[in-house]
């Protein structure tokens, strides 16, 4: 694996980002959606993307954390999913709403749980049930004891060890704006993941999991 595609400060080079199966490139090349415009945010956020559905009404908005901060992501990732972090940004003359005010908030990358602790607890604040997708190693055994009380829908998230690029969660996207039930969306990312991966059906869906 060349040195350059896990480098967290090189989000053009990087796996999950720059890649030919990596959020940015992957999602600029996906016929259901238009590149809208890119933007640094700060030291922190090295990229914003931000993607209008071709028919539907709806907006994607990824952001590609410096590696390094890792917690700040995860933990930025969990209040956005229990509504404590909620944001806004500006497209054209329209305001819309990101993080907490986003009806699916998703993470893909590597698990960060796996190497530190989080200690705050992360708690429904709005009433408000927002669905989550979590790409990652082992997410729903390291990302579920966070979100109890977060009153989320587990879309999609993981039992074992995968590879978190950009078609499985293009896809799982896909048939959520479609109002496809989790049953439908898991079954999207595990043909999504299989195609690519060739670990065959059985596996994919043994990996890909919903619900609690």
């Amino acid at each position: 694996m060349p040195a350059k595609i896990g480098n967290g400060q090189d989000p053009d080079n990087n796996l999950y980002w720059g890649c030919g199966y990596g959020i940015r490139t992957y999602f600029k090349n996906s016929k259901e959606w238009k590149f809208i415009k890119s933007v640094k945010v700060n030291s922190v956020i090295l990229e914003r993307i931000v993607f209008k559905h071709v028919s539907k009404n709806y907006y994607l908005v990824a952001d590609a954390y410096d590696g390094q901060f890792i917690k700040q992501c995860t933990e930025n990732f969990l209040k956005s999913a229990c509504g404590q972090q909620k944001e806004e940004i500006k497209i054209n003359n329209s305001k819309i709403g990101i993080a907490g005010n986003s009806e699916l908030v998703t993470y893909i990358g590597h698990d960060g749980l796996m190497d530190f602790e989080i200690d705050n607890t992360f708690i429904n604040t709005d009433n408000k049930k927002r669905a989550v997708i979590i790409l990652a190693c082992y997410s729903k055994k390291y990302f579920s004891p966070h979100l109890t009380s977060a009153n989320v829908n587990p879309l999609v998230w993981t039992s074992h060890l995968m590879a978190p690029e950009a078609y499985t969660i293009h896809d799982a996207i896909s048939g959520y704006l479609n109002h496809e039930t989790n049953e439908q969306i898991r079954n999207r990312a595990a043909l999504a993941y299989n195609k690519y991966q060739k670990s065959g059906m059985k596996a994919a869906k043994k990996l890909l999991i919903t619900g609690y």
